[in-house]
């Protein structure tokens, strides 16, 4: 897992807070995003969720370890590592069919959604 500084992802949230999606899309290049993982043995696996029986998942993608504890509070191992945006392409390319939805800091105050398709299509403008 890469180190996560304490002050998480600044670039992401300053771009969140001014709802601006080109500025978030720059930080995903940038700077990155933190991704939670699921709190199991052996090699890291992203946490995807879903909303009641839908057949699809939503990626949760936060700016800060803070935030993080906002969406889920009552849970007590909250992993999550530091992904780039070559390293979150990557995952969405493989996963884009599964998604139905990108959130960034879901619990707010500033929260942003996105389709998979066009955070894929702002991180390959950065890959090119």
């Amino acid at each position: 897992m890469a180190e996560i500084s304490p002050d998480g992802v600044p670039e992401l949230a300053a771009a969140l807070a001014t709802q601006d999606a080109v500025a978030v899309a720059l930080a995903l290049r940038n700077s990155g995003v933190l991704v939670p993982l699921l709190p199991v043995d052996g090699p890291p696996q992203v946490r995807v969720f879903r909303r009641g029986d839908a057949d699809r998942y939503m990626l949760l993608l936060f700016s800060s370890l803070e935030s993080y504890a906002a969406m889920a509070p009552t849970q007590d191992d909250q992993r999550a590592t530091l992904y780039g945006g070559a390293e979150l392409l990557d995952f969405l390319t493989q996963n884009e069919g599964v998604l139905e939805a990108v959130w960034f800091d879901v619990a707010g105050p500033h929260a942003m959604q996105a389709e998979p398709r066009n955070v894929i299509e702002a991180l390959e403008l950065g890959a090119s």
